[in-house]
């Protein structure tokens, strides 16, 4: 056998289920990544392990479901969603609450997040609801899949988590519009959304949830408290530059004044290091990922394929939404400001408040 048969092979066997735009962007952001947890980890390689086993695991699981046909994942889309909804309610009569959340189900040998499976589960079952009645959708078929959807979503707010209900939702809701929702439904649901906005807020959101909403619009309301994270990871962001501050030379990072940094502060730590030129680098891969996914769902043949495909890339739109910028005022940080630290800042405690001193002007 040829080195030609061989090539010919591996592109027929291996090469040809997975899209050469996709892989290529995610080897690149992977191999970013390696450089970046050796840097926010204080320079050990155990996050590297466990990156490259868990990417090695990813590229495999991929390339298997990659493999099959689609119509294979909607025969499975009801099942998982069956068992996906009866382990949130295993969630809710026996789960294991954790920091003052009950999220996890104990299986005696290891522990479990239901919510996790709804994420792909809810996607797969709406758009497989929608292929059975393709070409003959009516109102209802719009109303059983939003019933659908809200089923797990009620049942994970009681968690609580908010962010995670509200992103399987928001891949539903995906669905229902790659499906064809008509655009003057779209605007009466917004303004609905919009009205419904102060009921939410009073009875709706738990006290945790209201202190992210409201150190979203002004972090420096609280800067020693609430906002002193979110804070510092801006000051990572903006002392980076133009050009960042070169691989390993993060202050902000190595200082420990950036919590989490391996992972809900981890665009942070790239901010400072690498700069404006690197966001964008980075984000242009990003951006090759979502316009190949688009392109994906708009030339799929079936209604499931389009809707699916769409779904999920709009899904992993959000998700980068949330640890990219959303991460600097949304992460889920408890670790408290340490007391020592808050002076290091640069903010003194003055007739009850805060006021920065020069420590922290120089730094910044």
């Amino acid at each position: 056998m040829n080195n030609t048969s061989v090539w010919k092979n591996f592109k027929s066997t291996i090469a040809a289920p997975i899209d050469p735009w996709l892989f290529f962007a995610m080897l690149a952001i992977y191999i970013m990544s390696l450089f970046l947890l050796y840097s926010a980890d204080g320079q050990e390689f155990g996050q590297l392990e466990n990156k490259t086993i868990h990417t090695v695991l990813g590229f495999a699981l991929l390339w298997i479901i990659a493999v099959f046909k689609p119509q294979t994942a909607a025969r499975v889309a009801l099942p998982v969603y069956i068992v996906g909804v009866l382990l949130l309610i295993g969630v809710e009569v026996a789960g294991v609450t954790v920091n003052g959340s009950t999220r996890w189900l104990s299986l005696g040998f290891t522990r479990i997040q239901p919510s996790e499976i709804m994420k792909i589960g809810i996607p797969m079952t709406v758009a497989w609801y929608f292929q059975r009645y393709e070409g003959r959708l009516k109102w209802i078929h719009y109303i059983v899949a939003l019933v659908l959807i809200l089923v797990p979503v009620a049942l994970i707010l009681k968690q609580p988590d908010l962010g995670t209900a509200a992103l399987i939702m928001a891949s539903g809701i995906f669905v229902i519009f790659f499906a064809g929702l008509p655009w003057k439904a779209i605007f009466a649901a917004i303004i609905a959304f919009v009205a419904a906005l102060p009921l939410l807020w009073n009875y709706g959101m738990h006290d945790y949830q209201k202190t992210r909403i409201l150190t979203l619009l002004d972090p420096t309301k609280d800067p020693l408290g609430a906002g002193y994270h979110i804070i510092q990871s801006m000051i990572a962001i903006g002392s980076g530059g133009i050009w960042g501050k070169g691989w390993l030379n993060g202050t902000q990072t190595h200082l420990d004044y950036i919590p989490e940094s391996t992972t809900d502060f981890i665009f942070a730590v790239f901010g400072e290091e690498f700069g404006l030129i690197g966001n964008i680098l980075l984000l242009l891969v990003y951006l090759i990922i979502l316009a190949r996914g688009l392109w994906i769902a708009a030339q799929a043949q079936s209604l499931y394929s389009r809707t699916l495909a769409g779904a999920l890339t709009m899904t992993f739109l959000l998700r980068l939404c949330k640890h990219g910028h959303g991460q600097r005022y949304f992460a889920r940080c408890r670790r408290p400001p340490p007391p020592g630290q808050l002076r290091r800042y640069g903010y003194a405690f003055h007739h009850g408040g805060a006021r920065p001193v020069d420590g922290y002007r120089q730094r910044t």
